[in-house]
């Protein structure tokens, strides 16, 4: 069972300036579960202290954000403060740094990087982590629980160490997890996964690809054969680098993602079996919604909100199937995934705060 906190619930954000960690923090000032507390503010270690709407303006007004500074990290603060849930929106080295001590001095971990995602070595290794303490990094990893509430929802809500999805691995999986539990999809034949999504995905650091001479009026593709979150897919949905080709795309939009997902059946289908699939599956998940066929999905039905949206089409001969799943890369594909997955370790229900 998740723990129930008999007082009000402590947390904290390290990780703040970022796209995703704005929106985290915006979360949880409006949470109605957090309205005794508000969460914890951290930055790098050394760091000035700052006002937050100095950071992001665009909150001033939340409960209590025009009076919230940012404060250097202290791992003592956190532990006098009597902080619950801890969470990350750092860098993946920087994660990986500082996960073994704060699970070490009792706090619970939600991790928005990609550090503690991936079991399998080879996987990881995109990453290009270094562990000061490797076996108690393995120790650790063997225990983080892959942060998807759909997928994992009985084991979020023990775990002392969370892994927040990636966002394009959160569209893609959602839309392939209740085929390939079934065991309807060819395999053998293969799944393209062709996702798309808009620039904030990159973070708020400018590159040569992302600032606005080059984004604006384009579409392109980009690690082709080598997107850390393939690894992702492979381990969620169990399959091996031969029977899935994904390839991410850069839309010249702030924010969303559009995944379309060609499979080929190992049996000619139907629409309604093909829908009971998708009803079924996620019957208990508030936060993902199915369209009826032929009605598809959009970026615009779900960008600034906490959903996944999915639908699909039949070919005529109920052999091959187009899924396409949308969602915010800032929201469900980062911040409120996370916030899902504090709900569930803190015994609430999974949506509060959240829509």
């Amino acid at each position: 069972m998740s723990e129930n906190y008999t007082n009000p619930l402590r947390t904290a954000v390290l990780g703040v300036t970022g796209y995703s960690g704005a929106e985290l923090v915006r979360l949880l000032l409006d949470h109605p579960r957090l309205a005794a507390h508000s969460p914890l503010l951290l930055g790098r270690s050394g760091s000035e202290t700052v006002a937050l709407t100095s950071i992001h303006p665009q909150l001033s007004g939340l409960p209590n954000a025009d009076s919230l500074s940012v404060v250097p990290f202290d791992l003592k603060l956190l532990v006098d403060e009597k902080i619950d849930i801890l969470f990350l929106a750092t860098p993946h080295e920087q994660s990986r740094e500082d996960v073994p001590a704060a699970v070490a001095a009792g706090l619970r971990v939600i991790d928005l990087s990609g550090a503690w995602r991936l079991h399998n070595d080879a996987n990881r290794a995109v990453y290009k982590l270094h562990d000061a303490d490797p076996a108690l990094a393995a120790q650790l990893q063997t225990e983080a629980v892959y942060g998807s509430p759909e997928l994992h929802g009985e084991q979020i809500k023990t775990a002392r160490l969370i892994a927040n999805p990636g966002c394009y691995a959160t569209s893609i999986i959602l839309a392939l997890a209740p085929l390939v539990r079934a065991n309807v999809i060819d395999l053998d034949y293969g799944i393209i996964a062709d996702a798309k999504s808009g620039v904030s995905g990159a973070g708020k650091a400018p590159t040569p690809t992302t600032h606005f001479m080059y984004a604006a009026d384009n579409l392109s593709a980009y690690a082709v054969f080598g997107h850390r979150h393939t690894g992702e897919l492979l381990e969620q949905l169990h399959l091996d680098a031969s029977q899935i080709q994904f390839t991410p795309h850069l839309l010249p939009i702030p924010r969303g993602i559009l995944s379309t997902i060609y499979v080929r059946l190992a049996q000619p289908g139907s629409i309604l079996n093909i829908q009971s699939l998708y009803d079924e599956f996620y019957a208990n998940a508030p936060l993902v919604r199915i369209r009826r066929s032929p009605a598809l999905p959009q970026i615009q039905h779900v960008v600034r909100t906490a959903f996944c949206d999915l639908g699909f089409q039949l070919s005529p001969d109920g052999k091959r199937l187009v899924i396409i799943s949308c969602l915010d890369n800032l929201l469900k594909g980062a911040a409120s995934q996370a916030v899902e997955n504090m709900n569930l370790m803190a015994g609430f229900s999974q949506s509060e705060g959240l829509r």
